[in-house]
């Protein structure tokens, strides 16, 4: 069973909420979703009941509107999708439960990958993403306290930073060897059989597997049309991270089994030994591992070096004295500035100030907030350096014609004769090094635009 608008509820979808706003009623954290009234029973009664509880879809749906998403192959947005369920809910809620359901295809968006190649992800519908987000929030507690304790990725009070922090520790601790274990198109790979299997060990509830199947055979909706999904867990479900963690634990109760140190982040996995031939071998036996799982090793990324000629969730590390500290590599500042450059020439006719706020600080912080760990000050020194001559370029191109750059120069406080030697034919990248540009836009002016600073974290809290 699917269930579809009628034309009225159409109407209503895209009058009523208006291009995918938020309901306000939800703001207050009431329970007034569509599924009030709908409560199951206790929590001793089977895990499908369960899943589908009034408490457990309020949450389930706040969920789903925080991480906000495009809509996908119904085209509902999370308005509409909101309309819809208030609609048709109860009707919803029990197909369910007697399994009459069909999740909807998921939507194939491709995305290019910053190492080259292509990121496959599936979006499902806002209401699948429901169903999944419930499922998830079900089955957490009943999977997560028996995954490893190096496992990171994807689970509750545990984040890339611990797993960073885990692989620096290893290092202090001697271990100066890391096979990096890369595995290839991991979502894409995985088998539907050992996975269902893996769930079954711990759901007993026959319903509940057979929906979680059917959201892994739902098929894909592709450019060229719609193609079974014979295996893997697409990417973009609420429900693929756990689902991703129960099939990997088994990797990691081996490497607990053998002895190793090692740390899990999703499909990326490192194991730190004291010699290259212990890494050669570790290699070697947990390649075979792996492949047991139905699973592709990439070879050709996967090898075994020193820690600080590899990169461990866009970190690498760094040997100071002996001492072993996080640093960033490279490709990780390399792009940084690509993404920069690309939001800057997408605001180039933007007034600079909004444009800054809106848009410009929100990529700064998500930024700093996650490589704050590894960037030294030497480093946000040139980035932040860098940041301002790139705006200079931007707001000289804004201003154009010579006339303009003279009354903005001399409306900023310099002289004429200082504004006439900026009257000039050279580019804007050549002009934004200019000594009467950095004085004009200055790093206190471009603070009065709210420009988040890169070294504030540095300060002192007050």
């Amino acid at each position: 069973m699917r269930i579809d608008c009628t034309a009225e509820d159409s109407v209503s979808c895209a009058t009523a909420e208006g291009a995918g706003r938020i309901p306000a009623e939800y703001a207050s954290g009431a329970p007034v979703g569509p599924w009030v009234g709908h409560n199951s029973a206790p929590p001793t009664e089977d895990l499908l009941e369960r899943v589908f509880a009034s408490a457990n879809m309020q949450r389930a749906w706040k969920q789903v509107k925080r991480n906000k998403g495009a809509a996908g192959v119904d085209g509902r947005s999370i308005g509409e999708a909101h309309v819809f369920l208030r609609a048709h809910w109860p009707a919803l809620r029990q197909a369910l439960l007697a399994e009459t359901y069909q999740p909807f295809p998921v939507l194939r968006v491709s995305l290019p990958k910053p190492g080259g190649g292509v990121r496959h992800l599936g979006i499902p519908t806002v209401v699948d993403r429901l169903i999944q987000q419930a499922i998830c929030q079900v089955l957490t507690p009943i999977f997560d306290p028996g995954f490893s304790e190096f496992s990171y990725g994807f689970r509750p009070g545990r984040s890339a930073h611990d797993a960073v922090h885990q692989a620096l520790a290893y290092q202090q601790d001697g271990c100066q060897w890391v096979v990096d274990l890369d595995l290839k198109q991991f979502f894409d790979e995985v088998d539907h059989d050992i996975l269902m299997s893996r769930i079954g060990r711990k759901v007993t509830d026959k319903r509940l597997k057979r929906l979680i199947n059917a959201y892994l055979t739902a098929g894909i909706l592709c450019p060229d049309g719609l193609r079974p999904s014979v295996k893997g867990t697409p990417q973009g479900g609420p429900l693929s991270p756990l689902l991703s963690n129960i099939l990997l634990d088994d990797l990691d109760k081996e490497l607990e089994r053998r002895g190793h140190s090692f740390c899990r982040y999703a499909d990326d996995c490192q194991v730190y030994v004291r010699t290259r031939r212990a890494g050669d071998r570790v290699l070697h036996s947990i390649t075979q591992y792996v492949e047991g799982l139905k699973l592709k090793v990439n070879h050709a990324k996967s090898a075994v070096a020193r820690p600080w000629k590899r990169t461990f969730l866009g970190f690498t590390f760094l040997k100071v004295f002996g001492n072993m500290r996080l640093h960033l590599p490279a490709k990780t500042l390399h792009r940084f500035r690509s993404r920069v450059k690309q939001l800057l020439h997408v605001g180039r006719g933007r007034n600079v100030a909004r444009f800054i706020r809106e848009q410009l600080n929100l990529v700064l912080r998500g930024w700093m907030q996650y490589f704050a760990p590894g960037a030294s000050k030497r480093i946000l020194t040139t980035l932040d350096f860098w940041l301002r001559r790139r705006l200079r370029c931007v707001i000289w191109r804004q201003w154009k014609r010579p006339r303009t750059r003279f009354k903005r120069f001399v409306g900023l406080g310099c002289s004429q004769e200082q504004a006439v030697t900026a009257l000039n034919r050279r580019g804007p990248r050549r002009n934004s090094a200019l000594p009467i540009l950095t004085h004009a836009l200055s790093p206190t002016w471009f603070r009065a635009l709210d420009l988040y600073g890169l070294l504030d974290h540095l300060l002192p809290s007050a």
